[in-house]
């Protein structure tokens, strides 16, 4: 993909995961203990949810992620080829490069376990430089030297940031963190996470702090919806009740619609009903294998409470 192509793009560096989803536990998981799980699923995810979400929605994305010659990276390699994803970002590697993780998941939450092999990342600076597009997505909360040196690239090319927090350690009162979410446009932690990182004690306290350094906030809130705010503008925006099968990906499936609507310069209120309609609909499958095409998310806006 050239840079004239990738303008109106989004980037998303990230790697992939294959996603081992066990459901319909039937016992308390602990230490010492077997319990059997009624359901399995594999599913791509971890930032194939990102790019292959938003390819869905007729956005164009250029994935930054490494594959190998183990069966996960096949695995997510066909998938991605099945959907059309565009392969301008993958980098391919002569040994195993695994990202594997075993989610056990339950109606309510999950708890998940995750194994990496290293992979020395293409420079995020370099990407954006080689890439050009209008929005660089991050799929965690980043800083330091390298982050600031990207984030930086992305100003001078005049690419607008979204960056997620994920369970990455940070807070607000680390000055690196505070310069990284001093140069995103928005930024989108879960409840706990924005606690966490503001070291604020209810989500309207949190909202405000992080107003305080990035122009748009945005705190998921699971089933009770989401919540945001920029420039002294605030909206929330109530989930729906729907079946759940698994809540793995939910959040990544969220960003995808904030991001599809931010992009086309929709409101705050709707960017924040996109999100939570593909947020709502990724639950009612295993991982992020019911992410929404543009159709299915219209249809599914206007169930929303408004």
């Amino acid at each position: 993909m050239s840079s004239q192509r990738a303008k109106d793009a989004v980037l998303i560096a990230g790697a992939y995961a294959v996603d081992l989803v066990l459901t319909d536990l039937r016992g308390r998981v602990s230490a010492g203990t077997e319990v059997w799980a009624g359901g399995l699923d594999m599913v791509p995810g971890g930032a194939f949810t990102l790019a292959m979400g938003l390819h869905r929605l007729g956005r164009q994305v250029v994935w930054a992620a490494d594959f190998g010659t183990d069966v996960f990276s096949r695995e997510v390699l066909a998938t991605a080829r099945q959907e059309g994803m565009d392969e301008a970002g993958f980098r391919h590697h002569p040994r195993p490069v695994r990202n594997v993780t075993v989610a056990l998941s339950d109606d309510k939450d999950r708890a998940m376990i995750a194994h990496e092999d290293p992979i020395t990342a293409r420079p995020l600076a370099e990407l954006i430089d080689a890439f050009r597009p209008s929005v660089v997505m991050l799929p965690f909360l980043q800083f330091g030297p390298d982050t600031t040196d990207a984030l930086e690239m992305a100003a001078q090319h005049g690419a607008r940031v979204f960056m997620d927090c994920q369970d990455y350690p940070g807070h607000i009162g680390m000055d690196d963190v505070r310069k990284a979410l001093g140069q995103v446009d928005v930024f989108a932690p879960n409840e706990s996470e924005a606690l966490r990182v503001s070291g604020a004690g209810t989500v309207e306290e949190a909202l405000s702090l992080l107003c305080d350094l990035v122009p748009t906030v945005v705190i998921k809130r699971g089933p009770a919806g989401a919540v945001a705010a920029t420039n002294g503008h605030r909206a929330v925006q109530a989930s729906l009740t729907v079946p759940v099968v698994d809540t793995t990906g939910a959040g990544d499936c969220f960003n995808v619609g904030f991001v599809h609507r931010w992009m086309g310069g929709s409101p705050l209120n709707d960017c924040l009903a996109a999100g939570v309609a593909c947020g709502a609909a990724a639950v009612t499958g295993p991982g992020s294998s019911n992410a929404l095409n543009a159709p299915e998310l219209a249809t599914w806006l206007t169930r929303l409470p408004r």
